[in-house]
């Protein structure tokens, strides 16, 4: 099944969309989309090979009571029912999985505690693919933590589906091995006043590029989307969203932060949100500040706003990219706190409003750790 305008794309909501990788053009890196990513860093992943030679496995114990992990074949009508792929490399893993693994968080359930899951990547040197849906039922409340961890190249879509008056904090966490690469695609669709708020940390791997979409079914619906990244020497993180306004009376709001160090340290952030002409009422914010801690560091900060219709409460977005603040650190070096421990305390306030938008605290402690580990080795 292809969706395509006749006329070539002059808006998010006629670019192509397509199950079949061979309805996507090989990738030049000319393309609006991709020309921020080094596309042979990709590997194989801009290839024509859909036949999966590396392998991923996922662990999860002691899930709380109403959540259930099943494995589903790509058959189940519910695959593809939310995420129809819009790049070449999102297509390619969707022909390539073979089963699927649902999470599935039963109906009026309030779980007591975070369901936890990890990704574990088995080596780099051959292709993986995946596929991920997570189906809350009406009503729900549910945290859900998928961390990815190892060696990997690969490409996935995760499908999250938020029924009725349901609420979920999504919790994904990208700390993959030096060597790994990873395209993904995730996107989220919201029933009426439904809520969904997403934490998205990327701190490990080589290349990592991350797509997610919110889709809005009916009126009530919000979405809080939250980023949080680290790039290191030679890391390239890259970060996307598209947050599609398609009904009355939703919100959204989208906030990334992100820390650079270390020569040819690259991050990307380009955040797009589309007001259709019917989503009148619409109230919608974005915001992406980077900090670049050395030279030799890059950010690439780039807000869209598209809207097609007067009616709204509300539409904005900002950027910022700046240098670490002397002034700052001036201050707490002349209260007699050392260099070091005054440019970790700076980082760690910059970070400190999103990591605290994470439920749990063992991980929410462990993050921060890791952020301030990478300082100290930069001998920050």
């Amino acid at each position: 099944m292809t969706i395509q305008a006749s006329a070539p794309p002059t808006t998010k909501s006629q670019a192509l969309r397509s199950y079949d990788v061979a309805d996507f053009p090989a990738l030049t890196g000319l393309e609006e989309e991709w020309r921020f990513t080094p596309l042979k860093r990709l590997r194989a992943l801009v290839g024509d090979d859909r036949v999966a030679t590396g392998t991923v496995r996922h662990e999860y114990a002691d899930l709380p009571e109403g959540v259930t992990v099943e494995r589903i074949s790509r058959d189940d009508q519910r695959v593809g029912s939310v995420l129809t792929p819009v790049d070449r490399v999102s297509a390619l893993a969707y022909g390539g999985f073979a089963q699927a693994l649902l999470v599935r968080v039963a109906q009026d359930a309030v779980i007591s505690g975070p369901a936890l899951l990890r990704v574990v990547g088995e080596g780099s040197e051959g292709v993986a693919f995946g596929h991920t849906f997570v189906e809350v039922g009406r009503f729900a409340e549910a945290i859900l933590v998928l961390e990815q961890v190892g060696s990997a190249t690969l490409a996935d879509n995760v499908e999250v589906t938020v029924g009725d008056g349901a609420k979920l904090t999504l919790v994904t966490v990208a700390d993959w091995a030096d060597d790994a690469v990873q395209a993904q695609h995730l996107k989220v669709k919201l029933g009426r006043d439904a809520r969904v708020l997403h934490v998205q940390v990327t701190l490990g791997g080589d290349l990592v590029r991350q797509y997610t979409t919110v889709e809005y079914t009916d009126r009530g619906g919000e979405a809080e989307l939250y980023g949080v990244y680290f790039a290191d020497s030679g890391q390239h993180l890259e970060h996307r969203q598209l947050v599609d306004h398609t009904v009355p009376d939703c919100r959204s709001y989208v906030g990334y932060r992100g820390a650079l160090q270390g020569d040819s340290a690259r991050t990307v952030w380009v955040g797009d949100v589309l007001i259709r002409a019917e989503a009148t009422g619409t109230d919608t914010y974005e915001i992406n500040r980077n900090l670049l801690l050395s030279d030799g560091a890059r950010a690439d900060s780039v807000p869209n706003l598209e809207i097609e219709t007067g009616e709204i409460a509300g539409a904005g977005h900002a950027s910022a990219t700046g240098r670490f603040d002397d002034e700052q650190l001036f201050y707490l070096m002349a209260r007699g706190i050392p260099e070091a421990e005054a440019r970790r305390l700076v980082v760690r306030g910059f970070f400190a409003e999103l990591l605290n938008k994470i439920p749990v605290e063992e991980l929410r402690e462990r993050l921060g750790e890791a952020i301030e580990a990478r300082l100290a080795k930069a001998g920050a």
